[in-house]
């Protein structure tokens, strides 16, 4: 039983930021209902290749983007665009603790499938709307994307190589940070909504957007800004106090080394065969070096590459300079850490056999998040929902999918 087996959420979201709260839910043992399209379901399950493989090799319907953000939830195909839909959706939020949704503003008040109207079969609901710009302002009736909200929100400005150097310029990052950070603030938010209701009986509504929490996590970006005035500028992977902080590349792949005094420098030019770069006045010191930053970084680019990726983490390790590879994904699922903490888990699929995917990071002695069942497959639980849930007959349940309402 896990810490939230007594939950259930009704979730109405696609693509990643409201999946990825559900999912998070779901890894604590909440029920999640999944409400999907009829034959075309979560956009995600579409965006390939590469896609899930069943044992013969050929591709199943699920892509590989769907089944990160899906696991331990059960799949229902809903027309909620049709009346008889749209009575379902209210017949589960009835019975349901939790609301998640990620339509455009307004869109499902329409359907009468907005807080106000689900809140009259459900009181103390739990209703969260995740949206790219909130519901309210100027730019509330905009699409919300990951992509553009990290470069509003000043994520860009302060990510990618110096302007001025190769590569210079702004830089998204490698994944979708503001909606998986909005998933996670969404779920902090679920949880808090839920204490409250469990201590007074209220229920409420949540109002999240990707362009606030893009903001908000710039964390000390934003104070450096607001006491300063000067907004902040694009460093790559160098540091703008410490040199050398930054990548570098080896004879077969990249580093980083983190030099954070004297000592460490020396150290790091002794085992790349330079110990006179540390007794040299212009770059003995670290005032020196960040002074001296534009002469010193090629030289030891010119070291580095001279040696292996292993063989400069094997050395500066030994001498207690911190330091660590720039790891491909195949090294990363490699690492004897990553393998020794168990982060990739497999679980059973019903067209693929078998289905590998990554774990919940959180750990914890009581209550820990479990991976239980994989990503469905398209309406893969519809009836047995509409039939234990909603206790429709096989008649009725006939009837909706005849008429495509299923």
């Amino acid at each position: 039983m896990g810490a939230l087996s007594h939950i259930r959420v009704l979730d109405l979201t696609r693509v990643l930021a409201g999946p990825w709260c559900a999912q998070t839910l779901a890894d604590f043992g909440a029920d999640v209902i999944k409400i999907e399209r009829p034959e075309v379901g979560d956009d995600t399950r579409h965006w390939g290749p590469p896609y899930l493989k069943t044992p013969d090799g050929a591709d199943t319907r699920e892509a590989a983007y769907y089944l990160a953000a899906n696991r331990n939830k059960r799949s229902v195909t809903v027309d909620i665009a049709s009346p008889e839909g749209q009575r379902i959706i209210r017949e589960l939020a009835a019975q349901s603790d939790v609301v998640l949704e990620n339509y455009k503003v307004g869109q499902l008040q329409k359907y009468g499938l907005d807080y106000a109207s689900l809140k009259e079969v459900k009181p103390d609901l739990i209703y969260c709307s995740v949206t790219g710009f909130g519901q309210t302002g100027p730019y509330a009736q905009r699409a919300g994307y990951d992509f553009i909200v990290q470069g509003i929100g000043g994520f860009m400005s302060i990510t990618g190589e110096r302007d001025g150097q190769p590569g210079g310029g702004p830089q998204k990052a490698g994944v979708a940070i503001a909606d998986l950070m909005t998933g996670m603030y969404s779920t902090v938010a679920v949880l808090t909504a839920l204490t409250h209701r469990d201590r007074t009986g209220e229920g409420q509504y949540i109002d999240m957007a990707l362009l606030d929490v893009q903001v908000a996590m710039l964390a000390n970006m934003n104070s450096n800004f607001l006491a300063s005035g000067q907004p902040p500028v694009r460093w790559g992977n160098a540091h703008p106090n410490i040199v050398p902080y930054q990548t570098f590349q080896t004879s077969d792949g990249w580093i980083i080394v983190a030099v954070g005094n004297d000592g460490q420098f020396r150290k790091f030019v002794e085992a790349g065969g330079r110990p006179e770069l540390a007794d040299d006045e212009r770059f003995a010191t670290n005032p020196a070096r960040v002074r001296q930053r534009e002469t010193l970084a090629p030289m030891l680019a010119d070291m580095v590459r001279l040696q292996s990726k292993h063989q400069w983490i094997a050395a500066l390790e030994a001498a207690g300079v911190p330091c660590g590879p720039i790891n491909d994904l195949g090294e990363v699922f490699e690492n004897e850490q990553v393998m020794a903490r168990g982060m990739r888990v497999d679980l059973p699929h019903p067209t693929a056999g078998a289905v590998k995917l990554v774990r919940n990071p959180i750990r914890m002695s009581g209550t820990p998040p479990e991976a239980l069942t994989a990503p469905p497959t398209l309406g893969e639980h519809t009836e047995s929902i509409l039939r234990d849930v909603l206790g429709y007959d096989e008649a009725r349940i006939a009837a909706l999918r005849k008429q495509s309402v299923i």
